[in-house]
């Protein structure tokens, strides 16, 4: 599917959702015009543990947690809207692999409203896909989420910041070792980011590995601070 189907297709979903009664995109029960009924949203997995500030794991207290003090990794610090587990991990399968991008404001504005309580950065920047995974899947899914929060907190939106030049095996299955070997080498970013704040957007967070290596890129360029954005982060590093 292309890019302007994908877009059409789920244009027309939106305004289907918002003038006929429909099922919840969990449960199935009838739920009006909204995407969830209320027992489901009250079933999200919002992120609320005490957690390091870098990377995000949950610690006792919310203080920086042993493996970052120990190896700091590229990024500054790490907000995460949900938990990585049910319901929340079947909304992104269905976002980010069926193609229901009417999910887009239940994924972004949880994200969006925890970060609005947090500094400003001077950019925001999707994790960029390959192409080949862009022409396979039709959108980048981090950029959809990317576009409401850019415009509700008034944060510039990069698409082309960096770009992916190895389109990657999944990190999916694989320990930190091999997830940071994985994606070595697989960005590039050729502007001059100095002295520039850039927040990273991405679905999901695990091990960090990739959020770290164009963390990496990007203070290569200049970049004073990187904080990542994810909608989701695993509670228990692999």
């Amino acid at each position: 599917m292309s890019n302007l189907s994908a877009y059409i297709l789920n244009g027309c979903t939106k305004i289907v959702h918002t003038i006929l009664p429909h099922h919840c995109a969990l449960c199935g029960a009838g739920t009006l015009n909204r995407l969830l009924c209320t027992a489901c949203d009250a079933d999200l997995s919002h992120y609320l543990a005490p957690a390091c500030p870098v990377c995000a794991l949950p610690t006792p207290s919310g203080q920086v947690c042993g493996a970052c003090l120990q190896h700091p990794p590229a990024f500054d610090r790490t907000l995460a809207a949900f938990s990585y587990h049910f319901p929340i991990d079947r909304l992104l399968h269905a976002f980010k692999y069926s193609g229901n991008l009417a999910l887009t404001e239940i994924l972004a504005k949880p994200l969006a409203q925890l970060a609005a309580h947090h500094p400003k950065p001077d950019l925001l920047m999707p994790m960029p896909l390959h192409p080949g995974r862009l022409k396979e899947r039709g959108f980048n899914q981090s950029l959809e989420i990317a576009k409401p929060i850019s415009r509700w907190l008034g944060i510039p939106l990069t698409a082309d910041l960096c770009q992916r030049m190895r389109d990657t095996p999944t990190q999916a299955g694989l320990k930190w070792k091999e997830r940071r070997r994985n994606v070595r080498g697989a960005f590039t970013c050729d502007l001059d980011l100095t002295g520039k704040t850039i927040a990273v957007l991405d679905d999901v967070m695990t091990t960090g590995a990739t959020l770290n290596e164009i963390s990496r890129i990007l203070k290569s360029q200049g970049a004073s601070e990187v904080c990542a954005w994810v909608v989701a982060r695993t509670p228990h590093q692999s």
